[in-house]
């Protein structure tokens, strides 16, 4: 069967990988502490729920991140206004290149993205939080 569309997820995530600046893993754990960057998880609750969370992150579902950025938008959030270095991740890194390309068309800067997400963050020894198993989703 023909595909219908013009450009794959997969060409849309390359493309987004060329226009932002990727940080690997063992690079994003050393900016854990630092006060000028903010760690944005675009991962779902559930994800968030079953992998853990990266410690002091900010949670932005992918879903709401345009809305959260925009400063015009009922939805905005204060964090996106802070003069920081904003670095996106995701559980693998592609709706996270993806993120970081549109918050950077979008006038936010500096961002980027972690090099393979939650899953090379966790292989590389970054810490992660569990949440309480006793608390409701």
């Amino acid at each position: 069967m023909p595909s219908i569309i013009a450009i794959s997820a997969k060409q849309l995530v390359e493309a987004a990988k060329q226009a932002i600046e990727e940080i690997p893993a063992v690079d994003a754990i050393k900016l854990l502490n630092d006060p000028n960057v903010v760690i944005v998880d675009l991962r779902d609750p559930r994800e968030l729920h079953l992998e853990g969370k990266i410690p002091g992150s900010f949670h932005a579902p992918r879903g709401m991140l345009e809305f959260w950025i925009d400063p015009a938008s009922p939805y905005f959030k204060p964090v996106f206004g802070e003069d920081k270095k904003f670095v996106f991740h995701c559980a693998a890194g592609s709706r996270s290149a993806l993120a970081a390309q549109t918050a950077q068309q979008m006038g936010l800067r500096p961002v980027a993205h972690i090099i393979g997400g939650m899953g090379a963050w966790k292989a590389a020894g970054g810490p992660v939080i569990m949440p309480d198993p006793d608390q409701k989703s």
